[in-house]
């Protein structure tokens, strides 16, 4: 190569690189996120940074369960560790149940307020083995549980006084939960529920564990359907921690399929990157169970630098409870080194649920293997021996997965690690077991998975930076920088909530898993919101969020004339198993989203295909949809209630897409008579709504107010079937009516729907007044003290969720870019 064209090609390096990185520093994301993405592959292999710096907890699931993943870079003998906390190894001094039978006294009638206390008298309460729970629910309950409410005494003796030591109270609840020791308060998780919570106990706490008799009391409260509860009480053991000192984090920057991280390590400066390829367009690419934790190490002082990198996780990774038995195994295969665990059971789609973590299949790290030694084994002994500069010598017993790379820096080194996982089968389907897309021929495995992901690194790289600033760039221009925030951190966190699978028949399955609600898979009233991220990316995946429930009737499975909510629980979709039903809600949705992919494709050919179905879900819905009785609506956490105005909207603006796919499909005359009717129904609303100043909650109670967010299709799609000065209305009311967080969802409470409040912003006809809609989520998605993936269900009066987490519901977010794109056809 000659000396021209080798200055040329560096010229053009630079460029590119000083290019990337001033576009990264220009599209900084400064949210302090709730929770920061990191590995982000479907719902079950779904892992988060739940704190500020990367290093000040332990890397979680959604679920809020440990996923520890340790990183450590030790430079010329000093270690600091920049990801994750050590497993801090426990010993009991009241095991929990499912370690070892405990009873106790308990009462389910409320006792006085002191009974709490180590001297309170439980004379007349009964004894009971735990754990306590509803016994034909909870198969592991011993102690059956029927009233709403329950108080537990424990008593436990102790050979020595405890001060000073790390104590920490475990804990497993359904519902609400209060924990004591000896009468102080220790934990209380509020409207929750919860498996294995660990809390580090105050000092004040501490300080009144002495030598004999000692009690753990707990309260807990079932809510709704069924409880359980379980506790007991641990300490560290000694010399548990190797690496005290961690790094110094200088910065976290969320974007939409990667989030970097910079910390200062002593003389070098170190990028980490957590990469998920999500791009839509690409089946296969978004199929493709493998994510990336990239990083560069550069030299701050220009001198030479011996740099030894140590990435563990833990075989929590694949099972659903630490404490199931597990395998180990390390081996290379294509050019790369693997680490791998399952669990020994290995019960293949054994378990459905929505506070479940998968225990089939097999996680796996790799890297190259010409420059990566491996092992596996107990963790304190393998931390040991890196920071002794020992060999690591690998083992079967334990619970640790390393890959460990050593290198020297004078200016800067790259490389990456590769983690992903093989479920070997996804979903059950109508009693069919489907493998994961990727492997829907059989003609794949893991390793080709992990060796094209290897091959592939660099152009997968540059095509998420370039995605990443179009995404961020597009979003500024329509909502500006805190909406382009909150769509940065939304991307992955929806679409990790989906499973990509192909149907026996041939049809696209982009199934949900309803997190951290009750755990159905494919709901519709969760497809709704999400949808406007798959409608603008792909409308074939679009397609997937309505394929199963088209099926389902189209099968004679469902024989209802209206649409279902759900196909089962998460991994099982064999049926409906949601309790009730949403007639209007669901078929609406139905109606309304295959109205907007007809419009993103230009052709309602999809629509045609299932046009029977659909013929009977809006008249359905003409039948019942201009005053809806006492039903559920989507918003089902706020109970059953009729005239619903916002679910009339709903059918109303369904029947007009109904009318208007006609046209498309050349059915004229059908085509007036549903447009004709929807324009009547929407007339007829605006008499029954009305309310002075604004359109009330409920056609029969004035004095109310919701928020109109199904309003935003009759807008964005162009049909005009209500008067425009009903949404313009109803903005100016809501703007009275925001809190320091956010506009509530009406008039009832203070919580609200942050989905639904970026559909009701994009009803604003300019840009200041959707941004003062949008100013109040960032703030509380930058302030709020609940720290786990985005909740859509939170308060506006104060920085705390209602409830909700990690769902793919704030796909939503992307409305305002979708009605853009879509007004540009």
């Amino acid at each position: 190569m000659n000396f021209k064209l080798k200055i040329t090609l560096v010229a053009i390096f630079l460029c590119a690189f000083l290019g990337v990185s001033a576009q990264r520093q220009a599209n900084r994301n400064e949210l302090r996120a709730p929770a920061f993405p990191l590995i982000t592959i479907d719902p079950n292999t779904s892992a988060w940074s739940y704190s500020d710096n990367l290093y000040d907890d332990a890397v979680r699931h959604w679920t809020g369960k440990p996923f520890p993943l340790l990183g450590v870079l030790k430079v010329d003998g000093v270690a600091y560790r920049f990801m994750g906390k050590e497993d801090i190894e426990l010993e009991a001094i009241a095991k929990m149940a499912e370690q070892a039978g405990w009873s106790a006294k308990f009462t389910m009638q409320e006792p006085s307020a002191d009974w709490m206390n180590v001297d309170f008298s439980d004379e007349g309460w009964k004894r009971g083995e735990a754990p306590f729970g509803t016994k034909d629910k909870e198969p592991a309950a011993k102690t059956d549980w029927r009233e709403p409410k329950i108080w537990v005494r424990r008593e436990f003796y102790l050979n020595e006084d405890l001060q000073g030591k790390p104590v920490y109270v475990e804990f497993t609840h359904d519902d609400d939960a209060i924990i004591y020791v000896n009468g102080i308060e220790v934990a209380n998780t509020g409207q929750a529920t919860g498996k294995n919570r660990r809390v580090k106990l105050p000092e004040a706490a501490v300080k009144t564990l002495k030598k004999g008799k000692n009690v753990l009391a707990g309260y807990c409260y079932n809510r709704v359907a069924n409880g359980y509860f379980d506790f007991g009480l641990y300490t560290e053991k000694k010399n548990s921690v190797i690496f005290p000192q961690a790094a110094k984090q200088l910065s976290v920057n969320v974007q939409a399929t990667q989030t970097h991280y910079e910390f200062d390590c002593g003389p070098v400066r170190l990028e980490v990157s957590f990469i998920a390829p999500l791009l839509l367009e690409n089946l296969d690419l978004v199929s493709r169970p493998v994510n990336y934790l990239a990083y560069t190490v550069k030299s701050l002082d220009g001198k030479k630098h011996q740099v030894q990198l140590y990435v563990e996780a833990s075989t929590n990774w694949a099972l659903n409870h630490p404490l199931q038995e597990s395998t180990l195994a390390q081996y290379k295969s294509g050019g790369l080194a693997y680490v791998k665990t399952g669990s020994k059971s290995q019960e293949i789609l054994g378990k459905k649920g929505d506070d479940l973590r998968i225990d089939w299949g097999y996680f796996y790290m790799a890297a190259d293997a010409s420059k990566t030694r491996t092992a596996t084994g107990d963790g304190l002994t393998l931390r040991s021996a890196f920071m002794n500069d020992n060999k690591l010598d690998s083992s079967d017993k334990g619970r640790q997965l390393v890959l460990t790379q050593n290198f020297a820096v004078s200016k800067s080194y790259s490389d990456k690690i590769l983690l992903g996982y093989d479920d070997i089968y996804s979903i059950q389907y109508f009693g069919q077991n489907l493998r994961p897309y990727w492997n829907r021929n059989e003609d794949s495995s893991i390793e080709k998975q992990f060796e094209a992901a290897h091959k592939e690194f660099a152009t997968l790289k540059t095509a998420c930076e370039k995605f990443d600033v179009e995404l961020w760039n597009t979003a500024m221009r329509v909502g500006g920088k805190e909406y382009a925030s909150l769509t940065a951190l939304a991307y992955r966190q929806s679409i990790a909530a989906h499973k990509l699978v192909k149907a026996p028949n041939g049809d696209l399955l982009w199934l949900s898993k309803e997190n951290d609600s009750n755990g159905s898979i494919g709901t519709v009233d969760v497809t709704y919101p999400s949808a406007p991220l798959y409608l603008y990316y792909n409308p074939e995946l679009a397609k997937g969020l309505l394929n199963h429930i088209f099926y389902y009737s189209e099968s004679k499975r469902w024989k209802k004339p209206f649409a279902a909510h759900d196909v089962g629980t998460y991994p099982l979709a064999n049926g409906q198993t949601y309790g009730g039903d949403m007639p209007v809600e669901e078929s609406g949705n139905m109606v309304i989203l295959t109205y907007a992919i007809a419009r993103m494709e230009q052709n309602a050919e999809y629509a045609r295909k299932h046009w029977e179905v659909l013929t009977t879900w809006t008249d359905y819905l003409v039948e019942h949809g201009q005053d809806p009785d006492n039903q559920l609506c989507t918003d089902d956490f706020a109970g059953h209630f009729a005239h619903n105005a916002n679910l009339s909207v709903k059918a109303i603006v369904a029947i007009a897409a109904y009318g208007h796919l006609a046209k498309m499909l050349g059915m004229n005359d059908v085509a007036k008579k549903y447009i004709a009717k929807a324009k009547e129904m929407a007339s007829i609303w605006k008499v029954m709504a009305a309310d002075g100043d604004h359109y009330k909650l409920t056609f029969d109670k004035s004095g109310t107010w919701s928020q109109k967010y199904n309003l935003v299709w009759d807008k964005i799609l162009g049909m005009h079937i209500f008067d425009e000065d009903i949404i313009q209305t109803e903005i100016q009311y809501y703007l009275t009516k925001q809190n320091k967080y956010g506009l509530p969802l009406d008039n009832r409470r203070t919580y609200t729907k942050t989905d639904w409040i970026m559909w009701t912003a994009t009803m604003a006809e300019d840009i200041d007044t959707f941004r003062k809609f949008i100013t109040p989520v960032y703030n509380f998605m930058h302030e709020t003290t609940d720290r786990l993936p985005m909740s859509d269900w939170i308060y506006t009066d104060k920085p705390v969720r209602a409830g909700f987490k990690a769902r793919s519901v704030v796909g939503g977010y992307f409305i305002k870019m979708l009605e853009e794109k879509i007004n540009k056809q």
